[in-house]
């Protein structure tokens, strides 16, 4: 094992050689506090940064261990670490030459708490992982300036993130038990009959829709009295808001007053929260789903009927595949498909659904008979869901009274401030009777398992990128996520990028259904987590939920491609495996983040018209 002074001196001696030269480095280099890694070394200086990690014992670092004593604490702390170490990355990040000459970083948090890789915490030692890159003027090793930036900055870094000394010791508590008690709440969600959890005095409309930071002038929430409950947290102590029990919740209004945002503050409710946010106190049920309308999404194989039970020309609905859904057809098959991966309470905003799939009134029963329009409207199977399965709903709808005849909690919001009027709404349902004719039987329909097409590899080391929060590419295919609205850190995507790489390879045989694939996937990877799914360990992957990985598995166009040369799922040829990677491990040598606007558009036409 080579020391820092060998670094310093072998970086003297490549000053002013080919780029390539940095190959020359060592995997290990052992300075005095600390152990330096190095995963991947670049090859060109305008490539991705070079991958490193560094890792210093528990007895330089001397972090308690009440700090991590707990899956949760431990879950928040290398969150914390991971924000620490960007924080002093970028107050002493310089430039050093060409392309990404100079940089130190860490995968740069948002507004969640998400179990990252970019740090870990062990009895023995604590671990982060960065990217470097490594200066160079042109193509020509800089090695004077390379020497000043890992023998100088970079000691400086690890040592103002990792050393307690350094570290502020009230902020990190702070930090923890904030994390600590968002998970207590949502474990007791359940056992008070409840779905989700709104805290007095948070503060839930955000800055603007692309800043997720609290609005400074944003009104704190309070509780109506009627649906007012409390917990005592474990650190905070008592602590009230507003629990919405489990059954048909809608949220009523008018315009502008809040219906969204409080929506919106309960999908998010399924993450933990900095503090600070204003909604670390919003908890809600982890299986949540947000539902949508996506028109143009593909669909494969899916037993839409409890919501389309017939179709012109005879086309079956029981494993319905299109390549470009309606708005209707693509909101009844999330749904379908977000049972199938478990959800228990289903989220719903009128604003972002089709008309016609939420609502058909008595005009129009009148008008198009039953046995001319194949939609059964959502308000007919709400209840069936929640009676039958136990899927609670929450509803926001500011144009049709006609939910109020299924509705167990009515929730009006004035001014962002909500009021319980489900008594109101009751008595307006019985004075005002709609006259509609339940559609759909009285049954919700069929749950069937769902069998997805063989999927055969076809590259030795399948490519892959993520874009921001909206787009995943595989071998030059797109896959849209823009209405996984649950989605919140880029890191989640690359992750599940990688994941669904790991998906085609073991998985899409045609002989596994979709809830044993998610199982199996999801376990691996709480057993071993996600090196084995990358070239290098990675340090930019975060954990997603079950929800979102069978999200984007859904709408994979792949999948339904290899429908038409594989009708029979279950009858399909084993995936050929790809081979181990090379130790080198160049598979992303140009980061996401360098592809200019014109290239993205000329990769995404290739895409379109592959």
């Amino acid at each position: 094992m080579t020391t820092q002074v060998a670094l310093r001196q072998l970086l003297y001696r490549l000053d002013g050689q080919s780029y390539k030269a940095y190959k020359d480095l060592a995997p290990v280099y052992q300075f005095p506090d600390f152990t330096l890694l190095f995963d991947r070394i670049q090859g060109d200086p305008f490539a991705a940064p070079s991958q490193c990690r560094v890792r210093m014992p528990q007895a330089i670092a001397q972090l308690p261990q009440s700090w991590y004593q707990s899956r949760s604490r431990e879950i928040a702390l290398r969150d914390w670490l991971t924000r620490q170490c960007d924080r002093v990355a970028q107050a002493l990040r310089q430039k050093r030459g060409s392309g990404s000459s100079g940089l130190i970083a860490i995968s740069s948090p948002r507004q969640t708490i998400l179990e990252r890789t970019s740090a870990f915490v062990t009895e023995q030692w604590v671990e982060l992982r960065l990217v470097v890159g490594l200066p160079a003027f042109g193509r020509r090793v800089a090695g004077r300036q390379a020497a000043e930036m890992l023998c100088e900055d970079l000691p400086e870094l690890i040592a103002q993130s990792l050393r307690f000394g350094a570290l502020n010791p009230k902020t990190v508590q702070h930090h923890l038990e904030t994390a600590e008690d968002a998970d207590w709440l949502r474990s007791q969600l359940a056992s008070r009959d409840l779905v989700s959890f709104v805290a007095d005095g948070a503060v839930l409309p955000r800055r603007s829709g692309v800043d997720d930071r609290p609005l400074p002038e944003g009104i704190p929430f309070e509780s109506p009295p009627a649906l007012r409950v409390e917990f005592t947290c474990p650190n905070r102590g008592k602590i009230t808001g507003m629990g919405i029990p489990a059954g048909i919740t809608l949220i009523v209004g008018g315009g502008y007053h809040g219906k969204s945002t409080l929506l919106h503050a309960i999908e998010r409710g399924v993450y933990n929260h900095i503090p600070g946010d204003g909604r670390e106190w919003v908890v809600t049920d982890p299986t949540a789903v947000k539902i949508r309308a996506e028109d143009g999404r593909s669909v494969t194989n899916v037993n839409i009927s409890p919501f389309i039970n017939h179709l012109p020309l005879g086309r079956s609905t029981t494993q319905f595949s299109t390549e470009n859904a309606s708005g209707s057809t693509s909101q009844a098959a999330t749904i379908l498909e977000a049972l199938e991966a478990g959800t228990q309470l289903l989220l719903v905003d009128e604003d972002t659904s089709a008309t016609n799939f939420m609502i058909r009134d008595r005009r129009m029963q009148a008008l198009i008979s039953k046995d001319k329009e194949p939609i059964t409207p959502f308000i007919d199977k709400i209840r069936q869901l929640f009676t039958e399965h136990q899927v609670s709903t929450i509803l926001v709808m500011g144009g049709s009274g006609d939910y109020f005849d299924v509705a167990d909690t009515v929730i009006a919001l004035q001014d962002f401030q909500p009021q319980d009027v489900t008594a109101q709404a009751q008595a307006i349902a019985q004075q005002y009777t709609t006259h509609r004719t339940a559609e759909g039987g009285q049954q919700f329909g069929p749950l069937t398992p769902r069998f997805l097409p063989a999927c055969p590899v076809e590259s030795d080391r399948p490519r892959w990128k993520a874009f921001d929060l909206d787009t995943v590419v595989i071998e030059r295919e797109d896959i849209d996520l823009t209405a996984v609205e649950q989605l919140v850190d880029p890191a989640q995507l690359r992750a599940i990028a990688a994941t669904l790489v790991h998906i085609q390879e073991r998985y899409l045989t045609g002989k596994t259904t979709v809830p044993q694939i998610l199982d199996h996937t999801l376990t691996a990877i709480a057993q071993t987590g996600f090196d084995p799914l990358a070239f290098c360990p990675p340090g930019d992957f975060a954990v997603f939920r079950r929800q979102e990985l069978a999200a984007a598995l859904n709408r994979w166009r792949l999948l339904y491609r290899h429908l038409a040369e594989s009708p029979d799922p279950r009858r399909s040829p084993t995936p050929r495996q790809r081979p181990m990677p090379k130790e080198d491990g160049e598979e992303n040598e140009r980061s996401p983040e360098a592809e200019t606007g014109d290239e993205r558009r000329r990769r995404r036409r290739g895409s379109t018209q592959a």
